[in-house]
This record gives C-alpha cells, structure tokens and sequence, in this order.
C-alpha cells in the first residue's frame, strides 16, 4: 500500500484535487437544479454519485497521462513512478477498469439511464488515451492538441448535472446548462496553461510547457485571455439564474488577483516561481464554481429556511 499511497502523493493528490472536484460536481447538480426551478438542496445520492464518478473520471485522465507520456517519461521524466519503477501501466490500468466498475455501479444505483452519458464519456476518454490515433499531428499542433483534449471536461459536467435533471425526469438538459458546460471547458484551459507556465529555472529539457513553446510573456498572456473568456463565460452562465450582478463583482475581483499573479510571476525568475500561476488557477476554478452553484443554492435554502 505504501507505494500507491506515495504513487499518490506525486500524481494525483487528493487534498488538491478532492476539494477542486468536490466543487466541481456539487457545483453541477446545484446548478441544474436552481435553473429548473428546484431551489431545494439536492439528494446526498445525488451528490455522492456526482463526485465520487468525477474524481474517478480525473483519475482515469491521471493513469491515461501515464500510457500517453510513458515513452516521454521514460526519456526524460524518469524520476517518475512509472519509469523509475515505483508502479506498473498494467497495475494502473486495472486500476482505470476498476474505476469504471464503480462508476457503472453507482449509475445503476442512483439511475440507470445515466449510462447514455457515461459510456460517451468513456470513449471520449479511450480516444484520448490513444491521441486520437493522431499522435504526431497533434503534437505538431499543441493549441488543437489543448483544445481537444479539455472537451472531456464539458462531458464529465454533463454527467455530475445529469445527477440532478435526469434523474428528475427530465429527458433533456435545460439549454441553460451549455453555458455551464462552457465554463468547465475554458477553466479547464486556465489549469492546463497555469500548470504548465514556468519560469526559465523550472524548464526541463524534452518536456512541452506553453512557457517554452510560446515564451513566459506569450505563456502569461494566454493564460490571462483564458481567464477573461472564462470570466465572461461565467457571467452569462449566472445570469442564466439571476445572479448576474453578485457574480460580476466576484469576477472582477478573482480577475484582480489573477493580474497580479501574472505580473509577479513575470518579475520572478527564481527556482518554483511558475507554482503561483498553477495555484492561482486551482483557486479560480474552485471559486469559480462555488460561485455559480454550491454558494447560490446554499443562499437559496437558508433564505427558504427563514
């Protein structure tokens, strides 16, 4: 056990990404339910189904990263734990199929019919997995290479909202929700380019980052116009529930916070100076969904309860 608990640690770390996906997936479901109508908190089996087959899909994005970089790590990462030994692909992709066994279980628990939605998602998942059977033509484009692999991220929200409207009865999604969908895909490109900006000092030879590919000014710019389209995204999505006003004043202040990291980082040349833009990222996501579902149907029950 102490291998994958360490095999945790470095690749897929829980206090980082539980709280991220647990906002993500409450977020979903409480969205859902406040733009039909429902303004009553959502079931626990809701809730639990929409997180724990969430984190189970990153997960699976985790070990398919593994399988996609494996020759790559093996070159140049070889400090990781598949390379160095720590793990095997084979023992990770048991792991991706138990994974999915939960994930089917828990649909067939709360509702079979989210199977329509699931199984897309597994594919899409197994298209990635294999680069979509165009591995040099997408490394030879890396903005087609971002923008095809964060699509996932739009199916998975579908999925932890189906929680809420299908199981409602609902036969189809509320039009509102694509807005919704929007925001997960353009977060979804704030994290990847904040995760992979560095300064100079943290660059490593053979490994892609969008600061090497398009410099650290060229990086940093990127990262803020996927910052401010996610921010408008996000606008439009709460004023699909009449929150549009409280929504911009937040808005504007995580955006603030964004430039200023931006322009630190910009000054910062030292070893880990590029950490302050992945973590910024991290912490715009999680307010940024809490904001348009958790803390609006928080607002709306303790409001109902008075």
């Amino acid at each position: 056990m102490n291998r994958w608990v360490i095999y945790q640690r470095e690749r897929f770390p829980l206090a980082a990404h539980a709280p991220l996906v647990a906002a993500f997936s409450a977020s979903a479901v409480c969205f859902s339910s406040l733009l039909r109508g429902h303004a009553v908190a959502p079931s626990p089996p809701a809730l639990v189904v929409a997180f724990t087959t969430s984190l189970l899909f990153f997960l699976q994005l985790r070990i398919a990263d593994e399988f996609k970089d494996c020759e790559d790590d093996a070159r140049f990462r070889p400090y990781r734990p598949v390379p160095r030994g720590l793990v095997t692909l084979p023992e990770l992709a048991a792991i991706g199929v138990a994974a999915a066994v939960v994930q089917l279980g828990l649909a067939l628990w709360l509702h079979a019919p989210l199977l329509w939605l699931l199984v897309p998602s597994w594919l899409y998942l197994a298209l990635m997995t294999q680069e979509f059977f165009a591995r040099r033509w997408l490394k030879a484009h890396p903005i087609v290479y971002l923008e095809s692999h964060m699509l996932i991220l739009p199916l998975i929200d579908l999925y932890a909202t189906a929680c809420d409207w299908l199981v409602a009865g609902q036969r189809t999604a509320h039009v509102g929700l694509l807005w919704f969908l929007l925001v997960s895909y353009l977060n979804g490109i704030v994290i990847e380019i904040g995760r992979k900006t560095r300064v100079a000092a943290d660059e490593e030879h053979g490994v892609e980052t969008y600061s090497a590919l398009w410099g650290k000014h060229g990086a940093v710019r990127a990262w803020l116009l996927a910052v401010l389209l996610t921010a408008a995204a996000a606008w439009e999505t709460a004023s699909q529930i009449g929150l549009a006003v409280p929504t911009i004043l937040m808005l504007g202040g995580l955006v603030v916070a964004c430039v200023a990291v931006a322009r630190r980082f910009l000054r910062n040349a030292s070893r880990g100076g590029g950490k302050a833009i992945e973590v910024m990222a991290g912490v715009w996501t999680l307010l940024m969904y809490l904001g348009l579902g958790a803390a609006p149907m928080a607002l709306t029950v303790w409001q109902g309860a008075r």
